[in-house]
């Protein structure tokens, strides 16, 4: 009965050293807050709202921007996808996105020698995103037309004394 505690033990133990690299991912979030990823340093998954992300080291996950921008610089490297709304994708020379890129109300600009190894969906101009916010618009004008319509019929207009009018 003991041996078999301490295999137990010893292959709980195995298990969590094995998964460690899963938990020491290095994937960040910001809001209104640019992320940058210096050169020399590498990371996980980056997502940025309101924000934009530059890449001067490595990234070996996928990078997400909304309202923002990606720039890489030259010779640098996401392994996943790349999806942007309401920015732009500034590749430099030599760069490259291994997986998909998603571009809806912005700009691919690319240098030379640049690859994408998926799909390049792009969706330019600041038009698409008009079309994105569309229903949004609609239910802010709806409540505001209420609110509008509420507020009037609270409004007590001012009697005239007697006498007065035509």
């Amino acid at each position: 009965m003991k041996n078999w505690n301490h295999a137990a033990i010893l292959t709980v133990m195995s298990c969590l050293i094995a998964a460690r690299p899963a938990f020491a991912t290095n994937d960040r979030v910001s809001f209104a807050n640019n992320i940058t990823v210096e050169e020399g340093s590498t990371s996980g998954d980056l997502v940025c709202m309101m924000c934009s992300i530059k890449v001067h080291g490595e990234v070996h996950g996928d990078v997400v921007t909304l309202l923002g921008s990606v720039v890489i610089d030259d010779a640098r490297s996401i392994s996943g996808d790349v999806v942007t709304v309401g920015g732009n994708v500034s590749m430099g020379n030599n760069s490259s996105i291994n997986g998909d890129v998603a571009l809806i109300g912005g700009y691919l600009n690319k240098g030379e020698g640049v690859s994408i190894g998926g799909d390049s969906d792009v969706m330019a101009g600041k038009g698409w995103l008009l079309v994105l916010l569309a229903p949004l618009l609609i239910v802010i004008g709806i409540v505001w037309l209420i609110i509008w319509l509420v507020s009037r019929r609270r409004y007590r207009f001012p009697a005239y004394p007697q006498g007065r009018g035509f």
